[in-house]
């Protein structure tokens, strides 16, 4: 394992008497064998940050949580929190705390038990105890269940115990390992709302991991797409959706729309192409494409369209069932004239990320 590295080096996010980052990760690098499933990783993350980790299964999120925990040592690297290098104290050592995806409650005991334990082993005073778990109670709206079992709540409910355990120990991270991939999607888009409002209340950061676009783009303050073990972009959740890196971040975060003109790669997301109505003309400086309409897919609030472009290439367009939309089925085979602002594409680095969300929509 690789020693920390001087302090002449440099510490990122330090500067002056500026606090430290509540989370910082240098040159962490992590093999299982001959599989890098971290690959030379930097991130730094600041005190009191919804800060998202995600991309698809394999691409190493999970074991950087690991990392982090103490559950795993990195093979070179170091982990710091809020200055300290961290990187050989095992979990109970460090000031964090996780929540994973199956709750991990203890069936046994009740709402407030199992909220209470770590306070317990913590030898924190029975009074201070009780006052604790009311106040978490409340900041998670389950106020009034402390005497349920687990099995008496609901899905949602039971994982904001889960949350609601973790918190109560005041810990300067929260590590959250897909806590919503067991509820169904209606309450998952709900707890997204919660958890975010309960991350903003307490004050503490958060780091979550998700394979979920949505997730990340609703809740976090920056977010660090990952693929094969590396960072391929941090920024915030419009830097990344409007700004992507690369074609593979592009494709991960929502529709994307790749053509290559001049020997360029050009990216222009679904939403921001208009379709012309057949006497409709351009606005000035647009530019502006042909193509036919080879598929129509309804989505209920918005419909789907799949052109192939005259310059080679196709487009995927999305547009806003404002008006019939069961005139707007009728639009396949139909030749239609695409066009968008030239600020609303822009050349993007191709790195061979294979199948695009528009491939396997196509």
């Amino acid at each position: 394992m690789s020693t920390r590295a001087p302090e002449s080096a440099g510490t990122v996010g330090t500067v002056g008497t500026q606090a430290p980052p509540a989370v910082r990760l240098v040159s962490i690098r992590k093999r299982y064998g001959k599989v890098d499933a971290v690959d030379g990783v930097d991130l730094t993350i600041a005190e009191g940050e919804f800060f998202t980790l995600l991309g698809p299964s394999g691409s190493g999120k999970t074991t950087l949580l690991r990392l982090i925990a103490g559950f795993e040592r990195p093979d070179e690297g170091y982990v710091e929190l809020r200055g300290d290098d961290v990187t050989l104290r095992p979990p109970y050592a460090r000031d964090v705390n996780t929540v994973f995806q199956d709750y991990a409650l203890f069936p046994h005991m009740t709402v407030a038990d199992n909220i209470e334990y770590g306070l317990r082993v913590k030898r924190v005073p029975r009074a201070e105890r009780h006052e604790r778990v009311a106040q978490v109670l409340a900041t998670v709206r389950l106020g009034g269940l402390g005497d349920r079992k687990p099995t008496q709540l609901s899905g949602g409910q039971r994982q904001r115990v889960a949350l609601a355990r973790a918190i109560v120990n005041q810990p300067e991270v929260l590590l959250l390992d897909e806590p919503l991939g067991a509820l169904d999607l209606k309450l998952r888009q709900e707890m997204q709302l919660e958890l975010k409002r309960i991350q903003e209340q307490v004050g503490i950061t958060f780091l979550y991991v998700t394979h979920d676009q949505e997730e990340a783009l609703t809740m976090s303050d920056r977010v660090a797409i990952l693929r094969d073990g590396r960072v391929e972009q941090v920024g915030t959740p419009v830097e990344v959706y409007e700004r992507p890196a690369s074609d593979f971040v592009a494709g991960f975060i929502g529709v994307s729309n790749l053509i290559e003109r001049d020997g360029r790669h050009v990216t222009v997301r679904p939403e921001k192409i208009r379709i012309l109505d057949d006497t409709e003309q351009s606005e000035p400086g647009a530019h502006v494409e042909s193509g036919v309409v080879r598929e129509v897919i309804y989505l209920g609030a918005v419909t789907r369209y799949v052109v192939d472009l005259e310059a080679a290439g196709q487009l995927v367009v999305v547009r806003q069932n404002l008006d019939n939309a069961e005139q707007a089925l009728q639009a396949r085979g139909r030749r239609v004239r695409l066009a968008w602002q030239p600020e609303q594409a822009f050349p993007i680095e191709h790195r061979g990320s294979g199948r695009t969300d528009l491939e396997e929509e196509a």
